[in-house]
């Protein structure tokens, strides 16, 4: 499908009461700002990069205050490639790397691996271990020393059957989380527990309580290994086992527990006037809980935990204007098979199209009261 139109707005802005007052007020402003989260999703979250580049690189520099990076999967990537950076130049290059990689990760040719069948987790996994330790490798105390953000890494932690990894403990653990969570999302922490790595320096503004969780403290020592273990979707990679200086078990995405980190956002100060916005960069509107809730559609509508969120989302009419009139996903492995080269050029497209969501976003903070939608 040809590229987008300029005669479809890219961004749609949507905002919880609390938030949509504060800019009906004054508008959106960065000091405003003390939390971004960000979602799990895949390659849906390529298409960011461009808003990533201008909210890290230009708008939040014109503030001051501490602002704490919440991050699963392909989120705790794009929230750790933040704080390794220092000014808009190496914001642009870090991002520019991160889709690059991204965009061209191949794992087609495994010894001994027919052609066709996909590559084993082993596989993926020791490939995507390497990527991460050449993009954050020596870098943890740069990323861990950033003046002004915090990251927090989101992993899910598995209990009972799924305290390790087995060939039979592992899918019969996710049958039984997957049915514990059918009845409610409270049940399914009796099968995999949130556990937030977290910058020790500045403590999370907002409870974590809605949900079993442990938090630890995020080090040079376990840096890589949280975020290998935020990004390792069960059965495409192995658990990372026993990270270092957290409870010892098996640890698989983030987004299991924490799919779009719909958590207790409102919470983060009782004063009005004092609590800072979440300014969220999000795929689309819904923010999900967890991972297997994504069929479940009850659950996706907005809460009063959102009530200072600013979720920023493409438009679903510009997206049909993209390559195959979707956003880049997983399906694309298989859509495009060992044809790397054709889905490089699809996802890229996307991204190129992506640069007008961040100068609809540079546009809109420029107007005193930004016009928003509520959630």
């Amino acid at each position: 499908m040809s590229g987008g139109s300029s005669s479809v707005p890219a961004l749609q802005i949507f905002a919880g009461p609390r938030a949509r007052a504060r800019l009906a007020e004054r508008g959106l402003r960065p000091e405003d700002v003390q939390v971004v989260p960000a979602a799990a999703g895949g390659p849906k979250g390529l298409i960011l990069g461009p808003l990533d580049q201008f909210i890290f690189g230009d708008w939040l520099a014109r503030s001051q205050q501490p602002v704490h990076l919440m991050g699963a999967s392909i989120g705790a990537w794009r929230m750790a490639t933040a704080c390794v950076t220092r000014n808009a130049a190496e914001v642009k290059h870090e991002f520019d790397q991160l889709a690059h990689g991204y965009v061209h990760q191949s794992y087609a040719d495994e010894p001994g691996a027919k052609k066709g069948k996909m590559p084993s987790a082993a596989w993926v996994s020791q490939g995507f271990a390497q990527t991460l330790d050449q993009v954050f490798g020596g870098r943890e105390q740069l990323a861990l020393s950033h003046p002004r953000f915090r990251l927090h890494v989101l992993a899910s932690r598995g209990r009972k059957l799924l305290s390790r990894e087995g060939r039979w403990r592992t899918p019969l653990g996710y049958t039984a989380a997957f049915a514990a969570n059918l009845i409610s999302r409270p049940n399914l922490g009796s099968w995999l527990e949130r556990v937030a790595f977290s910058d020790p320096r500045t403590p999370l503004p907002l409870p974590l309580d809605d949900f079993r969780s442990h938090a630890v403290e995020l080090n040079q020592a376990n840096f890589q290994a949280s975020i290998l273990a935020s990004c390792a979707i069960p059965f495409w990679l192995q658990a990372v086992h026993d990270i270092p200086d957290a409870p010892r078990g098996a640890y698989w995405d983030g987004g299991i527990t924490d799919y779009h980190l719909h958590l207790n956002y409102a919470a983060m100060a009782a004063n009005e006037q004092s609590a800072g916005l979440v300014l969220y960069p999000h795929f689309q509107q819904q923010v999900v809980p967890g991972w297997l809730d994504k069929a479940l559609k009850r659950r996706h509508a907005a809460t009063p935990s959102l009530d200072n969120v600013v979720l920023l989302a493409p438009n679903p009419a510009w997206i049909a204007t993209l390559p195959n009139a979707k956003l880049p996903d997983r399906n694309d492995f298989q859509r495009y098979g060992d044809d790397m080269p054709a889905r490089a050029k699809a996802w890229l497209r996307a991204i190129a199209e992506s640069q007008r969501l961040a100068d609809e976003f540079a546009q809109a903070c420029e107007a005193p009261s930004l016009r928003a939608l509520q959630l």
